[in-house]
């Protein structure tokens, strides 16, 4: 595309004005120009295309919010009953005020990227901040540094200017509406997620920082944690346990003659599959991998290749972890499957001496990790539908192979899950549970990987056969689970803002299991 827009360029009578980027966003090309300025220690220039930049979004903000009020249609409507007046009146109000808080990542996303620019607005107000009071103008410099606050309330260094502009100027400044505002409707929203069943994922990383620690900014009220489905299962690892968010390991899922029985299964794998048929694994060249697919499994019980009953198993595995995992997170809302694999890791014999690798780098499976930018960027090849992911061991006779989370640096460890049959460990699939497998050094680590999706479009095409055996789980042999606790976000400190401004990298490729 670009070798054509430049053929026509040279082409006789087309002038520069005849090419019209249709997708351009007013306030991305201010705030690109704007940035520029403020790089090149230009001030004044800095100052006025930033602040045309921010009016310009929070007018695109204000159209986005106006568009919201449109008609909507409920993806699960055709699987509920029609809902009376009253309801159906609350539904559509509560749906216009979700719409109407994913305006922000809406004017924070630039055209030609799916992933939202991280604190786009505050960005503004930090720069403008510096900005200003480098021109001499500490009154409006201190307006900026207030909005500041409001979204990072504990930054120590704004904090510092904020006492330095009040011994100048000797009064407080006013803040706009916008973030009271959004907390009023935010709280809205949360009284229907407590009362009235609804969900809500809240773009919290992008606005209204300082509120995610408080009562009604909990991401998974305890209030929506329904009984777990089955009886047995211990929750032997919840998210405070595990230092992060929307973690946790549940015990007993499986019995030993079930995990018996599935590793009978596994050696179809190996042989038949449709994974890796026991070549290198892509990840290193120290193991190697065995892959059974549930559709896989079910044509080669036809085939006679396997027994039925032990196909049969694989699939009820997994749908009982889909219904603990759907209780246990997200209760009320369905969860779809996205990819199920029952996957084997074999340490290569004579290969392991010195072996320094992972047997899967740490990743984050519904995003493109970007250590060196402390960002998970949400687009194509990641599988962006995702929304849960898990594990459910087979055994622990090998050595290596535990699981482990880190924080966005990929090198910090927080939590370490060590496999035994019959433990599922499941976690969000986001850039929150960046996580990787430790080197299996000997033997033979087997597992069910499975990921899970609200989208049913993105949906698993096995829902036949999973609706037909979803009343034959309970053959497979459950404690209150706990609340996560979130891991509180530290704000930068740096004595010129914007010297840190994540880039996106140029190149990231997609670390997933398959």
């Amino acid at each position: 595309m670009r070798e054509d827009i430049e053929k026509y360029r040279r082409m006789s009578g087309v002038k520069s004005d005849s090419f019209q980027d249709l997708e351009a966003a007013p306030h991305w090309e201010a705030y690109e120009t704007g940035v520029q300025h403020y790089d090149a220690d230009e001030y004044l220039q800095a100052v006025a295309w930033l602040e045309e930049s921010l009016s310009e979004a929070l007018s695109a903000l204000e159209e986005c919010r106006a568009l919201c009020e449109g008609p909507w249609e409920d993806e699960d409507e055709e699987e509920k009953m029609q809902p009376g007046l009253y309801e159906a009146i609350a539904a559509h109000y509560i749906q216009v005020l979700k719409c109407r808080q994913q305006c922000v990542l809406e004017i924070a996303t630039k055209p030609g990227r799916i992933s939202a620019t991280e604190d786009f607005i505050p960005s503004h107000l930090d720069l403008l901040q510096f900005a200003y009071n480098q021109v001499g103008n500490q009154t409006l410099a201190a307006e900026c540094a207030a909005s500041y606050l409001l979204f990072y309330p504990t930054d120590e260094a704004m904090l510092e200017k904020m006492k330095q502009y009040r011994t100048e100027l000797g009064e407080d400044t006013a803040v706009t509406h916008y973030v009271q505002r959004s907390l009023m409707e935010k709280k809205l929203i949360y009284y229907a997620v407590e009362h009235l069943g609804e969900t809500f994922n809240d773009p919290v990383s992008i606005i209204l920082i300082f509120l995610k620690d408080q009562m009604l900014m909990r991401r998974t009220p305890k209030s929506l944690r329904g009984p777990l489905p089955f009886e047995g299962i211990a929750v032997t690892m919840d998210s405070q346990q595990m230092n992060g968010t929307q973690r946790v390991v549940f015990d007993r899922v499986l019995t030993e003659s079930e995990c018996k029985d599935l590793l009978r299964l596994t050696k179809a794998a190996g042989e038949a599959g449709d994974g890796y048929r026991a070549r290198r694994s892509p990840h290193t060249p120290h193991e190697r991998f065995e892959g059974l697919t549930v559709l896989k499994a079910m044509q080669l019980a036809q085939n006679g290749d396997v027994e039925w009953r032990d196909a049969k198993l694989l699939l009820q595995a997994s749908e009982k972890s889909r219904k603990i995992i759907e209780s246990y997170f997200t209760p009320g809302k369905k969860l779809h499957f996205s990819f199920t694999h029952l996957v084997c890791r074999r340490a290569v014999d004579g290969e392991q001496e010195g072996r320094m690798d992972l047997s899967h780098p740490v990743h984050a499976d519904n995003c493109l990790l970007d250590p060196e930018g402390q960002e998970c960027w949400k687009e194509p090849p990641a599988y962006v539908y995702r929304d849960y992911s898990g594990i459910l061991y087979l055994n622990d006779d090998f050595q290596g192979g535990g699981l482990f989370f880190t924080e966005m640096d990929t090198v910090t460890v927080t939590a370490e899950v060590r496999p035994k049959c019959g433990r599922l460990v499941a976690f969000s699939s986001g850039k929150e549970n960046p996580h990787g497998v430790w080197a299996v050094s000997r033997g033979r680590r087997c597992a069910i990987a499975l990921w899970y999706t609200h989208s049913r479009e993105h949906a698993e095409q096995v829902k036949g056969y999973v609706e037909e055996t979803n009343t034959s789980t309970s053959n497979i042999s459950s404690s209150a689970p706990r609340a996560p606790n979130r891991a509180s976000k530290t704000a930068d400190q740096r004595q010129k803002p914007g010297l840190d401004r994540k880039q996106h990298p140029k190149v990231l490729r997609a670390r997933d299991e398959f």
